[in-house]
């Protein structure tokens, strides 16, 4: 295939001749920054996501009735677990404040 005949996805994969696996735009791994959330937010979100498949799940009858009458218990374990893990990131002992 000649230079003129690449797909246009193409352009976005790593050309394995120039020898770089970076992105296309010169950053580096070195560049790059863990994104400025808290544990606590992202443990409430996860909760809050159980919350609404558990009230699609209890609305939607064929979604919690027969093999699938487990379905409900799930998001159930899943938003205790969750407050559970707030409560635990809230109180600092989640987060990595105190490392060294």
């Amino acid at each position: 295939m000649s230079e003129s005949q690449h797909h246009p996805a193409d352009a976005d994969a790593p050309d394995s001749s120039r020898g770089t696996t970076g992105p296309l735009d010169g950053t580096g791994p070195d560049e790059l920054r863990p994104l400025a959330l808290s544990s606590a937010t992202v443990t409430l979100w996860g909760t809050v996501g159980w919350l609404v498949a558990l009230g699609i799940i209890l609305a939607v009858p064929s979604l919690h009735e027969g093999e699938r009458h487990w379905w409900p218990w799930t998001c159930v374990t899943a938003i205790v677990l969750g407050l559970l893990g707030f409560s635990y990131v809230r109180r600092g002992r989640g987060n990595a404040a105190g490392a060294e």
